[in-house]
């Protein structure tokens, strides 16, 4: 053991060290590093959770990029058919593209004995990506797609409770027809019941067989509204994307989800900044809290100091003790700062006792990313920011006077 490792032990260990002045001073330094590091997994890891479940919650609906014609509307229907006959669709030579479900829309009121309601049909196929949405279904199963066209629906739990329908209930619905005052009329049955969350789709969107915006558009069965892409990794879908927009025909526009809905990806992209903040804040805290204990030892230390520098010590070897005195103290924050965190987030997945809003963040419990490999970084992080904070104040070791600091009153 080195010489300096083995005085800076001994002041870690020895009794007077734990009921010295400087004891609840230290105390609270320990105190800082342990709830910053605490607020700091928290803040990253529901930062980042809500993130990916928004992401995934959009992109389930959706899919990650969706392949149409162009549109000069405000429409959310399909007004232009596309062939079903792509090369992109009939042959997947991207890697990152894990799925392409084939759908069509198309604007409607849902009127019962009561009220109505204006909607958006999703004409889905049997291409649709059942697993990704199913775990939004709460009631009933997915339409069955026979050879006949399928009259059977699956809406949400929001339209449900507004409209008064139940599973296994009928309903008709009138299609606004384009360039007939005509309407159409369809009548449905409810299969499957779903709540995604996300209130501003959960009140507008029901799913159902795209054959019948096929029959009402008067298209053929190779004529769908648009393709929808899953992708492995959203971190990739601006590359994905942007090879899809050179691969096409120059008349159909490949728009991510992302762009699709940019107030909703804007907003989520602030928590990076809230999370940085929140850093920046909890180190500049727990550091200037260990200079605070730092200087104290440094005080109380004087004459060690003293006694060190006649037997010979230089300068370095006296800040490498009290360095690794304060290397410690961090450390010992830490130690506990992680098993709190890692503790609230356990116990946030196993019961969801945090609540929010989903009017407002689209989640009705606080969602957390566990990822050990970020929470490695923010320890490392921590205690090297905070040593580098330590470094100056230490230089106040050479300017204590060895002959002062041993004069006997």
């Amino acid at each position: 053991m080195r010489f300096e490792s083995f005085i800076a032990s001994r002041i870690i260990r020895s009794k007077p060290y734990k009921n010295t002045i400087s004891s609840p001073i230290i105390k609270i330094s320990i105190l800082s590093i342990t709830m910053g590091l605490v607020m700091m997994i928290i803040s990253i890891s529901s930062g980042i959770g809500l993130q990916k479940t928004i992401q995934n919650k959009i992109s389930s609906f959706f899919g990650h990029i969706s392949i149409s014609n162009f549109q000069n509307n405000s429409s959310q229907s399909s007004l232009k058919p596309i062939l079903i006959n792509q090369d992109f669709y009939n042959n997947i030579e991207n890697d990152e593209i894990l799925h392409i479900q084939t759908v069509a829309y198309k604007s409607a009121v849902i009127i019962t004995n009561s009220t109505f309601e204006g909607v958006v049909f999703k004409g889905i196929n049997t291409d649709f990506n059942s697993n990704v949405f199913s775990k939004y279904l709460i009631e009933g199963e997915f339409p069955n797609f026979d050879n006949e066209i399928s009259n059977e629906v699956i809406i949400s739990d929001y339209l449900s409770k507004r409209l008064s329908i139940k599973l296994n209930d009928k309903f008709s619905t009138t299609f606004f027809k384009i360039g007939s005052s005509v309407p159409n009329e369809r009548n449905f049955k409810v299969v499957g019941i779903f709540n995604s969350g996300l209130i501003e789709f959960d009140q507008i969107y029901f799913l159902g067989d795209i054959r019948h915006i096929q029959k009402m558009n008067n298209w053929t069965s190779n004529q769908i509204g648009s393709f929808e892409l899953f992708i492995e990794n959203f971190k990739n879908i601006s590359d994905v994307s942007d090879k899809l927009y050179e691969n096409t025909p120059p008349e159909l526009d490949v728009i991510s989800v992302s762009d699709k809905f940019s107030d909703i990806f804007n907003w989520i992209a602030l928590f990076d900044m809230n999370i940085l903040l929140i850093i920046v804040i909890m180190i500049l805290v727990g550091g200037i809290n260990m200079i605070t204990a730092l200087l104290v030892t440094i005080m109380e230390r004087t004459q060690l100091i003293g006694v060190l520098r006649v037997l010979g010590s230089s300068q370095s070897s006296l800040r490498y003790i009290f360095l690794s005195n304060g290397i410690y103290l961090i450390s010992v924050g830490l130690f506990f700062g992680n098993i709190i965190g890692l503790g609230l987030i356990f116990f946030q997945k196993l019961t969801g006792f945090i609540k929010l809003n989903p009017e407002t963040y689209y989640v009705s419990e606080v969602p957390l990313d566990l990822n050990f490999i970020n929470i490695l970084f923010l320890n490392f992080g921590i205690l090297f920011f905070c040593l580098i904070m330590l470094i100056l104040p230490s230089y106040i070791i050479g300017r204590i006077s060895p002959t002062q600091s041993l004069k006997i009153n």
